[in-house]
């Protein structure tokens, strides 16, 4: 029986609620017991996906807002999630999307910084390894920058790793731990399957077409939809799936661990690395090492900073404008 106690249950505000990630992710976000107040913000429609949400049983009780309500939404939140943004389209790249993402997630973090500055956001705008550094100079030109309480979601490329992978091998993904660092895009993904546990069930053929298909997973869905967008289900469900372990961590629960996007020293030649965060009541508690890695995994991991130090530069500069 999950607990109804008060507090043990937060607040979470979906900015870009009414968009293709935004309503799936809400839908999820407003089935769990750990949620007590659930606010959707969006430029538009915002209010009717509230309405519609707020006819579900279940505790978190849910508002709409939109336009200029962004700090009414935002008000009282222990956990924002930013999906808002454009899709890609097929032919598009992550970076292609930054122009305009890059504002948008701008204009959002510096309202956050005014109206919930102890919050944890969770940013899903892409693309992830620039936008998550522009946050970090809005929030730290108002002083208000804690970087344990700052978050790129990377875990959809955790939640391919299993998926490709139990399909490879006819195994339940619930029972595989796939850790995956770097970032958020193409070569910046690398999967540690020497980490996974199943390295022997598989040789290097299998292994470099496994790694390509996560790295480029988000391809098949742009490619799929034929121009109506990129991952937004898939991706609902892993930015759930993060909003979770951040809500277990929030209640006092021990011992979560996630793959995220966070300011790092775990690789030294860049500011911001995705790797396995223990989370905890003040968010990132404990940054864990990389580990051992195959030669294999080596390359992937020098060809991933190569590409994460351009991408976090063009954050940190788009930032500190």
């Amino acid at each position: 029986m999950f607990s109804r106690s008060a507090s043990r249950m937060h607040k979470v505000a979906v900015l870009g609620a009414a968009g293709g990630i935004g309503q799936p992710l809400s839908l999820l976000i407003k089935n769990s017991p750990l949620v007590s107040a659930l606010s959707c913000y969006d430029i538009v429609n915002s209010p009717g996906v509230a309405a519609d949400l707020s006819h579900i049983s279940s505790p978190a009780k849910v508002t709409g807002h939109t336009k200029d309500e962004l700090a009414k939404a935002l008000d009282g939140a222990d956990i924002v999630v930013i999906p808002a943004g454009v899709p890609r389209k097929p032919g598009m790249t992550r970076d292609d999307l930054f122009n305009t993402n890059a504002n948008i997630v701008k204009n959002l973090v510096a309202e956050c910084a005014k109206t919930c500055p102890k919050a944890c956001i969770a940013i899903i705008s892409n693309p992830v390894n620039s936008t998550v550094p522009i946050a970090a100079e809005v929030l730290r030109k108002a002083g208000v920058f804690d970087p344990r309480r700052l978050f790129g979601v990377t875990t959809l490329d955790i939640v391919r790793a299993k998926t490709f992978i139990a399909q490879e091998l006819g195994m339940n993904p619930f029972d595989l731990n796939i850790p995956v660092v770097g970032g958020h895009s193409g070569p910046t993904i690398v999967p540690l399957l020497s980490q996974s546990g199943i390295i022997g069930r598989l040789n290097q053929e299998q292994i470099a077409a496994l790694t390509k298909r996560i790295q480029y997973g988000g391809d098949e869905v742009v490619k799929a939809k034929d121009g109506a967008g990129s991952a937004t289900l898939s991706m609902a469900f892993a930015g759930a799936e993060f909003t979770f372990s951040l809500l277990k961590a929030l209640r006092g629960d021990k011992g979560i661990i996630e793959c995220t996007f966070v300011e790092s020293t775990v690789e030294p030649s860049v500011p911001f690395f995705s790797s396995r965060v223990e989370l905890g009541k003040n968010g990132v508690e404990k940054i864990l090492p990389i580990g051992d890695v195959t030669d294999f995994e080596k390359e992937l991991l020098k060809d991933c900073v190569a590409e994460l130090q351009k991408n976090i530069a063009k954050g940190i500069e788009f930032g500190q404008k």
